[in-house]
């Protein structure tokens, strides 16, 4: 059977968006991978194009229901050269994977988080995931993929410490100058903040029919409205009263 069309992406990649918090949402240079054209191919770009092709691919079918063909097509190469540049297709999710989870590091180091207090280091870092799961919503849904289908086995790999760690590492020094509550467990905690953005991008479809107009959850002005309201209930539910 085949698989239904990919849909386009909803969410808006212009570079002159703003949020709140002033977040910038770039351009998304996965969004459509451009094929690779001419006689000689530099090998980076080649690599790249391959790996954002396969992100779309990935975020849509998970690595076993995702195929080199489709990845192939996407970017102009042939499934020979996929496997020349990666050698199977475990190993071009891994480099997905890692190349998502180092994209996240570099920002994360770039907040300068243990300059600040713990409230506002935990405001900054999640304003930030926030606007990276906008900009990048490929990654709720290899998340997902990735539990349902492996086991967290590539997960595990490339080190779930760069997604957690930080945010964890903050909630604990909330709590040990008494500005959290002093019950506050550090890792439940950061794994229901960052579900709550998770999920809300992977099951946009299905929420929005919880709105009588069923509108795209993805557009600028509800995403920034859930934000709000995210951030809201995040600092709330951890701050000493």
């Amino acid at each position: 059977m085949s698989r239904p069309p990919a849909k386009e992406s909803p969410i808006p990649r212009g570079d002159s968006f703003y949020f709140k918090y002033n977040w910038k949402v770039q351009k998304n240079g996965h969004s459509k991978t451009a094929p690779v054209k001419g006689p000689t191919r530099d090998a980076e770009a080649t690599r790249a194009s391959i790996m954002d092709a396969a992100e779309e691919e990935f975020s849509r079918y998970g690595l076993q229901g995702a195929r080199t063909e489709s990845i192939a097509a996407q970017t102009g190469v042939t499934k020979a050269m996929i496997h020349y540049y990666f050698e199977s297709k475990e190993n071009l999710y891994r480099e997905v994977l890692r190349r998502t989870f180092t994209r996240r590091t570099q920002t994360l180091e770039s907040l300068n988080l243990s300059a600040l207090a713990p409230t506002a280091a935990l405001k900054v870092i999640f304003d930030d995931l926030l606007a990276e799961m906008f900009r990048h919503p490929t990654i709720a849904s290899i998340l997902f993929f990735e539990s349902l289908q492996n086991r967290g086995q590539y997960y595990r790999e490339i080190s779930v410490a760069s997604l957690y760690g930080p945010m964890i590492d903050v909630l604990e020094r909330g709590v040990a100058s008494g500005e959290f509550r002093p019950e506050l467990d550090p890792r439940h905690t950061a794994i229901n903040l960052v579900g709550m953005t998770v999920f809300y991008i992977c099951a946009s479809a299905n929420l929005s029919s919880l709105w009588p107009d069923n509108p795209d959850l993805l557009s600028e002005k509800l995403f920034h409205a859930h934000a709000e309201e995210t951030v809201a209930m995040v600092l709330n539910s951890v701050l000493k009263h």
